[in-house]
């Protein structure tokens, strides 16, 4: 609990437009429409304090888990969906701000929650197999980029690669057979570059991209572009399908 008495994590309705500082301009300006009742899918920020303690003792601060767990069950409850469950599942998005737009800080992460076996519940759900293969296959590009450090143009060399292997113009002309592929080998470049692989564990996937949003504060490019007072934190919001 930090010294406002509230608390490391804030739903969307809780905060508003002046409290930028706290919850950075993103944050601050979902929690803005929210409380002006425009349609925004719920979800929740993790505070610039967090981020701070996190900065300051190399590890994230006392009782933070506990706190996303209870928002977590508390979007859970609100979608009528468990995170990465294999029948229906929660995917989240994780995104980093700071008061201030600066480049350098971690991307978007989408569809946390995707696994071998939330794939296919994924499929079921929205009766479209490719574009659950496919949302698939974005995550473990994105997670491996920007969550394990994997370089990024080893899976676009691999969707390369694909693509004239089916002689396709884009994305779009891979079949469900295709992505499938692609998971297969999107996972093995993880394993290949970083020993270890993709988490399969949903939870694992959003604390690990929430400990990678709060050490995207010290790469070269976010130094580069610091400003005073801003400080990033994470806002999980789920995906509409």
């Amino acid at each position: 609990m930090n010294t406002n008495g509230h608390g490391y994590v804030y739903e969307f309705a809780e905060g508003d437009k002046d409290h930028k500082d706290l919850l950075g301009g993103k944050g601050a300006n979902l929690a803005e429409m929210t409380n002006l009742g425009l349609p925004v899918p719920p979800g929740f920020i993790i505070t610039t304090e967090a981020c701070r303690y996190y900065l300051a003792h190399g590890e994230e601060p006392p009782g933070l888990r506990d706190e996303v767990d209870v928002h977590l069950r508390r979007l859970e409850s609100e979608r009528g969906k468990a995170l990465g469950a294999a029948d229906d599942p929660l995917l989240v998005s994780v995104r980093s701000g700071a008061k201030f737009s600066m480049p350098g800080m971690m991307d978007t992460v989408l569809d946390i929650g995707l696994n071998d076996a939330s794939v296919v519940g994924l499929a079921a759900e929205a009766r479209d197999e490719r574009f659950a293969w496919d949302s698939y296959r974005r995550l473990l590009q994105m997670f491996g980029d920007t969550v394990l450090g994997v370089d990024g143009g080893l899976f676009a060399t691999a969707l390369e690669l694909r693509k004239r292997a089916k002689n396709a113009a884009s994305d779009l002309d891979l079949d469900v057979t295709d992505l499938k592929t692609l998971v297969e080998e999107f996972k093995q470049i993880i394993i290949d570059e970083t020993g270890r692989e993709f988490p399969q564990d949903p939870r694992a996937q959003l604390d690990m991209t929430i400990r990678a949003v709060f050490d995207s504060w010290n790469t070269e490019r976010a130094r580069i572009y610091r400003r005073a007072g801003t400080h990033p934190r994470m806002i999980s919001a789920p995906r509409s399908t």
